[in-house]
C-alpha cells in the first residue's frame, strides 16, 4: 500500500481467563514499510460491540460459553502478559462511509513478529473502532494473514478522531487491548446531548436497562440486566441465539479524551438467566460518565443497544 500513515499504539495487558483456546500459527506475509512508536502500559483494563445491524457470524463452536465465576466477571488471570505491540496501518486519506484497508501487526518489544496466537471468544482478533465522541461504534473481526498480520476493512462515519481497540491473545499469554488512533479530516460534528433513558429501541427490538443499585458508585459491584422485547407487540424475545460463543457481549467507555485503555471496559454474560434476558457484572474504575453497547443476537441478526450511565 501507498500514501499510508502509522498511529501510535499504547499496548497494555488485559487479564481475563480464557478457555478452549486454540493456537493459529503464521505464514508468510508482505512486507509493510510502516514505522510504529509504541508505549507499553501494565496497567490492565477490562475488555468488546456495532451501530448498526450486521448479520451474526456462523461459527461452528457458537454453543461454546465462558463459565460464570467471580474471578472471570472481575478480569484476572494468572496467564502472564504477552508485552506485545500492535502497529497499525491505515490509507492516509480516509473517504468517508467507504471500506478503508486496515493493517494491524502485532510484535514483540524487539520488534520481531509474534507468529502464534490463541482464539479466544471464537476469534483471533476482536477490534472495536469507536469515534472519541463515543457516536459511531463498530466491532470487527481481523483476517490473521500470518507472521502477526491481520487485515481488515473499516467504514469511519464522519470527521474527527477515532480510537482503535485491538483486543488479541498472544498464544500462551494474557488477553492484551492495544489502542490504535486514526484521524478522518474534516470539521466534527457537534456531539448529540448524552441521553440517560434506560428504555430504547433498537431496529426491531426493544431494549430495558435494569441496574442492580439506583446510584452506581466507583469500584463497586454493579449488575446490569438488558431486558429485550419485540418492539411490535411488546413480548419477551424468543429468537435469542449465542453471540460470539456468549449470550451478548457488553462494552463500555469512559466519556474522557483522548481515550485510553484505561478507560476500557468488557463484561461478559452470565449463563442461565431469563430466556429474554441478558446479565452482566462488572464495575467502574472512575466516577464519570459511561456509554455502554450491548450486542446480542436476535435471529442472525446482531442488535447493538448503547446507553448511557452515571458514576460517582
Amino acid at each position: 500500500m501507498k500514501d499510508f500513515f502509522t498511529a501510535l499504539a499504547i499496548t497494555s495487558t488485559l487479564v481475563l481467563t480464557q478457555a478452549c483456546a486454540s493456537q493459529v500459527k503464521s505464514g508468510e506475509t508482505p512486507n509493510s514499510n510502516a514505522t510504529t512508536v509504541s508505549n507499553a502500559n501494565p496497567h490492565a483494563g477490562h475488555k468488546m460491540g456495532n451501530s448498526q445491524t450486521p448479520k451474526a457470524e456462523k461459527n461452528p463452536h457458537s454453543s461454546h460459553n465462558i463459565e460464570n465465576s467471580h474471578d472471570e466477571h472481575s478480569g484476572y488471570s494468572k496467564l502472564e502478559p504477552a508485552n506485545a505491540t500492535a502497529k497499525l496501518t491505515v490509507a492516509d486519506k480516509i473517504t468517508l462511509n467507504t471500506p478503508v484497508p486496515i493493517v494491524i501487526e502485532v510484535q514483540d518489544n524487539n520488534g520481531k513478529a509474534i507468529a502464534n496466537f490463541d482464539q479466544f471468544q471464537e476469534k483471533l482478533m476482536h477490534l472495536i473502532v469507536v469515534s472519541d465522541d463515543l457516536q459511531s461504534f463498530n466491532h470487527i473481526h481481523p483476517t490473521y494473514k500470518g507472521n502477526g498480520r491481520f487485515e481488515v476493512q473499516a467504514n469511519f462515519p464522519h470527521p474527527g478522531n477515532y480510537s482503535l481497540f485491538s483486543d488479541y491473545k498472544v498464544a500462551g499469554k494474557a488477553e492484551q487491548v492495544s489502542v490504535l488512533k486514526a484521524e478522518v479530516p474534516g470539521n466534527s460534528p457537534t456531539a448529540p446531548k448524552i441521553d440517560l433513558a434506560t428504555t430504547k429501541t433498537f431496529y426491531n427490538t426493544k431494549a430495558n436497562l435494569k441496574l442492580s443499585q439506583p446510584i452506581i458508585k466507583t469500584g463497586q459491584e454493579v449488575h446490569l440486566i438488558f431486558n429485550l422485547q419485540d418492539a411490535a407487540s411488546n413480548q419477551p424475545l424468543k429468537d435469542l441465539k449465542p453471540y460470539l460463543g456468549e449470550r451478548g457481549h457488553l462494552v463500555i467507555l469512559k466519556q474522557s479524551s483522548p481515550l485510553t485503555q484505561a478507560d476500557y471496559i468488557h463484561a461478559h454474560a452470565m449463563k442461565n438467566t431469563p430466556a429474554a434476558e441478558v446479565h452482566f457484572i462488572t464495575s467502574f474504575p472512575k466516577p464519570g460518565k459511561y456509554k455502554m453497547w450491548g450486542q446480542f443476537n436476535r435471529n442472525e441478526r446482531i442488535i447493538t443497544a448503547d446507553f448511557w450511565v452515571d458514576v460517582q
